[in-house]
């Protein structure tokens, strides 16, 4: 997938979830091979230092865009000044996401299933309705969501049934979407990454009570066979690059995991 460097210049990607961890590699992996990259994430030090990353590879590559993805108004203002500055929208990688709280179905607040559910999936729903008008002015385009093994192939991750939730529903959404925008040859394929090295565990916080719903499992080579950890940033956006290059030009609709076989146990 290193094959076609260039293979994206004078093409405009959005990615969320960008300052860190997967959105990061990606936007890194994309502005390297010729894209100019908008990155929607909380404006913070970790944002813009991804943004001074990318411009230190080609100067004026990057800009990033204070962003809650959970907000319609902030969403649609990023989107809309993403094309004034770049010209256009070619890529979208609907990437933000939070673990939120971990909790026992009975015992997890309303507020807390509502903030995992309005990140996730709401965020992708708005990434993806407000770039919709801007992809389909290129004529073509490619959208990426990343899901999750949990909630489309594990379910023992105990606590996570908000997540979960939110990640089955962004596969349906995706595929959804790959039927309905393929008249405009707009491809919608979706992720599902197993463990991978990232920050997203910052956004976790598990409840005490959970330890009286887990059930123990354990694995005598470990929880990811093709390999001794979690899989890279970089591995990832690999695939990402892949699903948005003309060279998975006749693959949309596509649910890919990325686990190392993980998720297989």
């Amino acid at each position: 997938m290193n094959e076609g460097i260039g293979r994206f210049q004078g093409r405009t990607a959005i990615v969320t979830g960008a300052g860190s961890g997967i959105g990061k590699a990606t936007a890194i992996q994309l502005a390297k091979e010729g894209a100019n990259v908008a990155l929607f994430d909380l404006l913070d030090e970790r944002t813009q230092q991804a943004e001074r990353e990318i411009n230190q590879l080609r100067n004026g590559a990057a800009r990033a865009f204070d962003v809650d993805t959970s907000d319609a108004d902030r969403v649609e203002k990023a989107v809309l000044e993403t094309v004034e500055i770049f010209g256009g929208i070619d890529i979208v990688f609907a990437n933000a996401g939070i673990n939120g709280v971990l909790a026992p179905i009975e015992e997890m607040k309303l507020e807390d299933w509502n903030k995992t559910l309005n990140v996730n999936l709401n965020g992708t729903f708005l990434t993806v309705k407000y770039a919709l008008p801007h992809l389909k002015k290129r004529g073509a385009g490619s959208i990426i969501i990343t899901s999750s093994v949990n909630g489309t192939r594990t379910f023992s991750n105990f606590g996570m049934s908000a997540y979960s939730t939110t990640k089955a529903g962004q596969v349906a959404f995706a595929k959804m979407a790959a039927l309905e925008l393929a008249q405009f040859k707009i491809r919608v394929n979706v992720i599902c990454p197993g463990a991978i090295s990232t920050n997203i565990d910052q956004s976790t916080k598990k409840q005490e009570d959970l330890e009286d719903i887990v059930i123990p499992v354990e694995y005598p080579e470990g929880s990811q066979p093709l390999s001794d950890g979690p899989g890279q940033p970089e591995e990832v956006a690999e695939l990402v690059a892949f699903l948005a290059s003309d060279q998975s030009k006749h693959i949309t609709g596509a649910q890919i995991f990325i686990d190392g076989a993980e998720s297989l146990l």
